[in-house]
């Protein structure tokens, strides 16, 4: 049976960084994050819902009007959670077809609000990808071309770090990319020790 390493971490982390040095050293990612978005535009059925949820600027030019959702969930906690209502269930089941295909020792799956989603227990091992939180604002900001106060209400939205930490089998503070690179490199160690 296929191990599952959950990767977690606040906004401006370095998530998806960390998630590529795994695949680098031959771990299978699931991107929770990627496929939700690709789903979103090219499911029917979550279409369907989401312009029922949202209204007909849902979409525009026939993909999902992220900027226009972004701006409603984040300021109205059940909106967001009828989003995650209708697309974690089809996510969940995408990534089940996708580890059932799995050979590898472990897998790594991305996911973002792993402990605000209550899903810990769906993991083997749970690694936390933190940063300063002055490091991960400006990492956004440049990134995804927001405000402080956008980047600051999504952080808002999220857990503290210092508890996903607790939590979590393995942390990588990530500020140094060589330093990254080298706790990846223990961690996959450590990991295949345990499975094989």
């Amino acid at each position: 049976m296929t191990k599952i390493l959950g990767l977690t971490g606040g906004i401006g982390s370095g998530k998806t960084t960390v998630a590529a040095l795994f695949h680098e050293l031959g771990v299978p990612v699931y991107n929770a994050d990627v496929e939700a978005k690709t789903l979103m535009n090219e499911s029917p059925k979550i279409r369907t819902k989401l312009i029922e949820l949202f209204g007909a600027n849902a979409y525009s030019d026939g993909l999902l009007n992220r900027s226009y959702i972004a701006q409603l969930v984040f300021k109205d906690k059940e909106k967001l959670n009828a989003l995650n209502r209708i697309i974690h269930p089809e996510v969940a089941a995408h990534y089940t077809a996708w580890l059932s295909t799995q050979t590898h020792p472990y897998v790594l799956k991305e996911v973002a609000i792993l402990f605000e989603l209550g899903a810990e227990d769906q993991f083997d091992f749970i690694l936390t990808v933190t940063a300063p939180k002055q490091i991960r604002l400006e990492r956004v900001m440049q990134r995804d071309d927001k405000s402080a106060d956008e980047v600051l209400s999504i952080m808002n939205n999220q857990w503290d770090e210092d508890e996903k930490i607790q939590k979590s089998d393995f942390v990588i503070h990530n500020i140094d990319v060589q330093q990254t690179e080298f706790e990846v490199e223990k961690i996959n160690n450590e990991i295949l020790k345990k499975v094989r």
